[in-house]
């Protein structure tokens, strides 16, 4: 029986006949040629099916490539979603032949040539994006920037007024001189710009490269969505999204939500009288396998996305913050700036002008007014948005080597600031490296030498290998010629065959031995799996797989080595119980086995809604599963315990299994708290939020306890981080500050509601992006340090020097070189650091954290005073204590050493600014390469405008005493800093109009969040009461809770042994779990097992 038969495939009545023809022609035809294949599938179509063969343009590259369909064939199916349509093409079936594939095996992945056809006759899987803009136009970009716009337009004015007052030989340096300044900062900002472009555009790609499974060659392999082709078979799952279009080949209760393209709210079923997927819609429910018929822009998807502009114009918390600063520094550099305009024209008027003509007086205002424009620009802290955009994009580049990839770039200043991690432990503390290790069966349970060693033939080891077999998703793929079995599943499932496969199970008999007829897909709520199949003589046996003391509590009887079905005394039923608490307390995951006959009247007509037996059950068996913790994971946990980050364990497994990984990783502590989620659930809020600072583990726990977790911990002024991997825990990532998804196992749908992908699935992987964001926040508070600094410094000397002396030493095109040393180099030289291991050492950045904290006050005040007073001596006195009164033009050569020695003083306080309150300021610089070029360039730079580009910059050549000098007092700013770290400082800020943002409310909150807590606890008993199939038992329990909340009091609706009753569950040892016991509200410290 085939695959599609088994699976609910074509059947209608009507259409037997037609297919058994096809069945015979397929046989007849691969005895043939190519070409004599390709004649009877036409003459096929067009006798049998009525579908005539497409002669346009598209049906004619398809039959150049050997196929039967023409791309406009295909693509009118999938928007016409017309089953008649698809009857006419030969239903499934001929559609597959039509397409050269086999329904089962797929096409031949090997064959790059059949691949490369397939997208030349059918389109690849991708659509057209938004180009990226060209360089020139971030060039215009950058000049429309109005401050640098009135710079150009006054040394227009320079340029036209020096030429006329000084000639054309001298008069048109200044204003040349000006506009080249202004070409510098303009084309050093359009390539910082487009570099920032190019690497968020990689990112994208990044994040648009979903990873899928297709069957190739009879195999389930991994491959990218952009190599999908037309022809390939598909397996869907939970939380998968429909990669193309195309239509259902086999499944069961596969349910799709295609509110994303139809509006539809209600999730769709699929089926062979619905067989139609669409591109982009996501799995709500079931399995299934589909066969893509359109890719790319030949699905309404790919047609969407194409014409969408993706353009993300949204700013992070911090960015808004930083921007509110530029803004208040700038405007105290207008006012400075005004003021020394004021004074410049005032003096020259009162001091200076001598009765010059028109053309010398406005020349000379026109040099005023630009010094005064030059001043907003110093003062502007235009480079303090750029330096959060350049540590992102550094940040969010690194962070994919050290594999998490961000989708929302204000994750990565949030995570600095988080207090609390949620961790799932299978695959992310734990290797996801199932094995298994220890089994109960007939009666006893075994050890690891014994487990592979039962007799085959045994009934009861029947019984298990078919349930085995039929109660799974995977794939089994035996090698023709030899080799290893691949076995393609979850990890779970695939410990459980790999188990099977030893005990002799041929897993591709079994599954084509007997027909299934409704299936009950995993979910993480039900916390199990059930198939109903029909055997060939007729018998119908329900077969079930899941947590152990829940599929435990359902069994009234287990099978002996025999085959013979026992009945439980309490003494048996204690002694499974002891077997299941051996093998949780040495770290192995409990799966039961279990099965029971169903009476054949008891089957209705229609399956697929069918509530099949999951009671009176007779258990085969019970396998402990070992997943190894992670190498590396209890020293990041401790990591991020000392970095004043807690770590939670949230597992769906037991509370033994929890515990021992818990102990073993380093997350459960002596005072630690270790509760199920049903009794959490249920417990007053007052209690709840007593004890929820100790809570190290939570087993047992459903997506909405975890959801009702988070919530609380942030109502108690948390910033947590929570890692998921299933659809349903899709409400908790995006609930959470920081949703980290697992791009190993996790659903499409869990990675769209999450901020940062850990791409490899591992816990060490979650510390490395702490650091980071902690490195990003620390980036920003070094540059605010050196901009502020520089800032205070400039505008105090123009502005007393234009006050005292009516004249400034700093020209138009030397402020304009501080500037781009400032901004635009000093942000690309800061914000690039990497991070260092002492900011796991130091506590989370609060949400009330000042942004500039009163150490680095106590750094940009010191250096600010510093350089004022040398300055200052300078100017007033340079001429007589360095003696050079003598020369040609003494001011201008005190001016440039002036500006010489500004210069080093900013870029060794830039030294200065990478380590803000250490003393090694020069620690690790040797891996900071673009802060060693960056300060390379400035010094070599500087060099060329004193001594070469003397004209344009207004300078005059130093002799070697004069650069000592400049240099020597510029690197007093480094000894001086050390000596500054010594001065205490308070706790308290000095500013508070300076406090960083508050992180949240996050990005993405709508009304959804006005969900109280009351509202979420009642709805996490309703969903674990569902769970269990007692619909009473969950509105009574969710009215109970919801009605104890709201007055914040009262005991716990059908909370501890009460709601275990209710559940059905088997209760579990409270002194063995070192946790909450089960009543819920006394809940006890962990102890050692």
């Amino acid at each position: 029986m085939t695959m599609a038969e088994r699976h609910g495939g074509i059947e209608e009545v009507e259409l037997r006949d037609v297919e058994q023809q096809q069945q015979q022609q397929k046989q007849q035809a691969q005895e043939q040629d190519p070409q004599t294949q390709k004649s009877l599938l036409e003459e096929q179509h067009q006798q049998e099916m009525g579908a005539p063969i497409s002669d346009d343009a598209g049906g004619s590259v398809a039959a150049q490539h050997g196929f039967v369909f023409s791309m406009e064939q295909l693509v009118n199916l999938s928007s016409n979603a017309n089953v008649d349509d698809l009857q006419r093409m030969g239903g499934v079936r001929g559609l597959c032949a039509g397409l050269a594939v086999d329904s089962e095996m797929g096409i031949n992945g090997d064959d790059a040539e059949d691949l490369k056809r397939r997208a030349e006759a059918y389109g690849a899987n991708t659509y057209p994006k938004k180009p990226l803009p060209p360089f020139l136009w971030f060039v215009w970009q950058a000049t429309q920037d109005t401050i640098l716009i009135i710079l150009m337009c006054c040394a227009a004015l320079s340029l036209f007024f020096g030429m006329i007052a000084e000639g054309v030989h001298e008069g048109w340096h200044e204003g040349v001189a000006i506009c080249i300044a202004v070409l510098i900062v303009v084309t050093v900002t359009a390539l910082t710009d487009y570099r920032q472009a190019l690497q968020f555009q990689g990112l994208d790609a990044e994040k648009e490269d979903i990873q899928l499974k297709v069957i190739r060659g009879g195999r389930s392999q991994a491959a990218s969505i952009f190599d999908l082709v037309v022809g390939d078979i598909v397996p869907l799952a939970i939380g998968d999204q429909v990669p193309g279009d195309g239509v259902f080949i086999s499944g069961h209760s596969l349910t799709i939500d295609e509110s994303y393209m139809t509006g539809e709210s209600d999730p769709m079923h699929k089926d062979v009288y619905r067989p139609f997927l669409m591109s982009g819609c996501k799995v709500v429910d079931g399995y299934g396998t589909m066969l893509v018929t359109a890719v790319g822009t030949n699905t309404e998807w790919g047609r969407i996305m194409a014409t969408v502009n993706k353009d993300d114009e949204s700013v992070t918390p911090l960015q808004a913050r930083l921007s509110r600063l530029a803004k208040a520094i700038g405007k105290v550099g207008v006012t400075v700036a005004v003021c020394v305009l004021i004074f410049l024209v005032t003096r020259y008027f009162t001091d200076t002008y001598s009765g010059q003509g028109f053309i010398d007086v406005i020349k000379e205002l026109v040099d005023e007014i630009a010094v005064a424009v030059s001043i907003v620009v110093v003062a502007i802290p235009e480079g303090l948005p750029l330096a959060v955009t350049l540590t992102l994009a550094y940040s969010m580049r690194k962070m994919m080597n050290d594999k998490a990839l961000v989708r929302n770039m204000a994750a990565c200043e949030t995570m600095g600031s988080a207090t609390a991690i949620c961790s799932d432990k299978t695959g992310t503390l734990t290797l996801n490296q199932m094995t298994v290790v220890r089994e109960w069966q007939g009666g006893e349970l075994h050890q690891p030498d014994v487990i592979n060693n039962f007799d085959p033939a045994s009934p009861l080891l029947q019984v298990i290998l078919e349930g085995v077999a039929q109660n799974s998703t995977g794939t089994v793929f035996i090698p023709p010629n030899g080799g290893e079995v691949e076995v393609s599943a979850s990890p779970t499932e695939t410990a459980i065959i790999q188990w099977a496969l030893t005990l002799g199970m041929d897993y591709n008999r079994l599954r084509h031995a007997s027909d299934i007829i409704s299936v009950e897909a995993f979910n993480s709520t039900k916390k199990r799996a059930g198939v109903v199949v029909r055997r060939t003589d007729g018998e119908v046996v329900v077969h079930w797989k899941g947590a152990a003391e829940m599929v435990l509590a359902n069994c009234e009887s287990w099978k002996d080595a025999q085959g013979n079905s026992v009945a439980f005394t309490s003494d048996k039923l204690k002694s499974v119980q002891a077997a299941i608490a051996t093998m949780a307390a040495s770290s192995l995951r409990c799966i039961a086995l279990a099965s029971s006959p169903v009476p054949l009247a008891t089957v209705p007509d229609d399956t697929e809604s069918w509530q099949f037996p999951d009671t009176s059950l007779t258990l085969l068996a019970i396998v402990g599963i070992k997943d190894p913790c992670r190498p590396g994971v209890p020293e990041a946990v401790a990591r991020c315990q000392k970095a004043g980050v807690k770590v939670r364990m949230v597992t769906g497994d037991n509370v033994l299994t929890a515990k021992a990984i818990a102990t073993e990783c380093g997350i459960l502590t002596p005072d630690g708290i270790v509760i199920e989620g049903k009794d959490f659930r249920v417990l007053p809020l007052d209690r709840m939020m007593e004890i929820i600072p100790s809570i190290d583990v939570m087993a047992r726990s459903s997506p909405t306890d975890k959801h009702l977790l988070v919530s609380m911990l942030q109502r108690m002024g948390e910033v947590v981080a929570v890692t998921g991997d299933g659809t349903n825990d899709a409400p908790a990532l995006y609930e959470a500050d920081i949703g980290l998804s697992m791009g190993l196992s996790g659903t499409e749908v869990a990675k769209e509601s999450s901020d940062i992908i850990i791409l490899d699935d591992n816990f060490a992987s979650i510390v490395r992006v702490v650091r980071w964001g902690r490195s990003v926040f620390a980036s920003i508070q070094k540059y605010i340090q050196f901009q502020l600094t520089v800032n205070i410094c400039a505008l105090s000397l123009n502005f007393i020097t234009a006050l005292t002396s009516g004249a400034v030493p700093l020209t138009t095109v030397q402020l304009l070189w501080v500037n781009l040393i400032m901004n635009t180099l000093g942000a690309l030289a800061l914000a690039t650091e990497p991070p260092t291991s002492d900011l796991l050492e130091q506590p989370p950045v609060g949400r009330t954290a000042p942004l500039i904290t009163n150490i680095m006050w106590r750094n940009i005040f010191t250096q600010a005073a510093f350089q004022l007073t040398v300055l200052m001596v300078l100017n007033y006195a340079s001429i007589s204590l360095l003696d050079i009164g003598g020369v040609a033009n003494p001011t201008q050569l005190k001016n440039t050493i002036i500006f010489n020695t500004f210069v080093f003083c900013q870029l060794f306080n830039e030294i200065n600014a990478r380590r803000p309150n250490k003393l090694n300021v020069f620690e690790r610089l040797h891996k900071s390469p673009i802060f060693i070029a960056v300060l390379c360039f400035s010094i070599t730079f500087q060099s060329l405008i004193i001594e070469v580009f003397q004209s344009f910059a207004d300078t005059t050549s130093l002799s070697w005493q004069q650069w000592l000098l400049c240099i020597g007092i510029g690197a007093i700013s480094l000894p001086l800093a050390f000596v500054a770290k010594f001065i205490p400082v308070t706790e308290a800020p000095l500013f508070d109009c300076f406090q960083r943002l508050r992180l949240r409310p996050k990005r993405r909150k709508s009304s959804r969040n006005l969900i109280t807590i009351q509202e979420l606890q009642a709805s996490a008993i309703s969903a674990a009461a569902a769970a269990t199939g007692s619909r009473a038992a969950a509105s009574s329990a969710a009215a109970a809770a919801g009605g104890k909340s709201a007055g914040n009091g009262g005991t716990a609706a059908g909370g501890g042994a009460g709601a275990v009753a209710a559940e059905g569950e088997a209760p579990a040892a409270p002194s063995a779990a070192g946790g909450a016991s089960l009543g819920g509200a006394a809940v006890q410290p962990a102890v050692s097992s």
